[in-house]
C-alpha cells in the first residue's frame, strides 16, 4: 500500500510524549504516530457503536477491520452487542448466500 506524507503541528508537549514513547519502544516517530492513529480508529469506532451512531459494519469500516474481528474487538472491551432483531435476519439471510 501507497504511503502519504502528513505534515502535523502539536504542542511542545504532544511531541515531547511522543518522542519518549518512541524511544523508549526503539522506534521513531512517525511510526508511534501512525500506531496511534490505528488505535484511535479503533477507539472512535467503539464509542461510536456503544453511542449507537455507527452499526456493527460501519464501526469495522471506521477501524479498518472486519466485521468479525471488531465483534472480537467489542467484546474484548466488554461493549454489549447493539443487535436488533433485523440485523440477526440480515445475518442469517448473508449466511444462506455465502452456502
Amino acid at each position: 500500500m501507497a504511503k502519504k506524507t502528513v505534515s502535523i503541528r502539536m504542542d511542545d508537549e504532544a511531541y515531547r510524549f511522543l518522542s519518549v514513547l518512541a524511544k523508549e519502544e526503539r522506534e521513531d516517530v512517525s511510526k508511534k504516530v501512525r500506531e496511534l492513529v490505528d488505535l484511535g480508529r479503533v477507539m472512535l469506532a467503539i464509542e461510536k457503536y456503544k453511542k449507537s451512531e455507527a452499526s456493527i459494519e460501519r464501526a469495522a469500516r471506521i477501524a479498518g477491520v472486519s466485521v468479525l474481528k471488531m465483534m472480537g474487538i467489542l467484546h474484548e472491551h466488554s461493549v454489549e452487542m447493539n443487535l436488533e432483531h433485523e440485523d440477526y435476519l440480515r445475518g442469517l439471510d448473508s449466511l444462506r448466500k455465502a452456502w
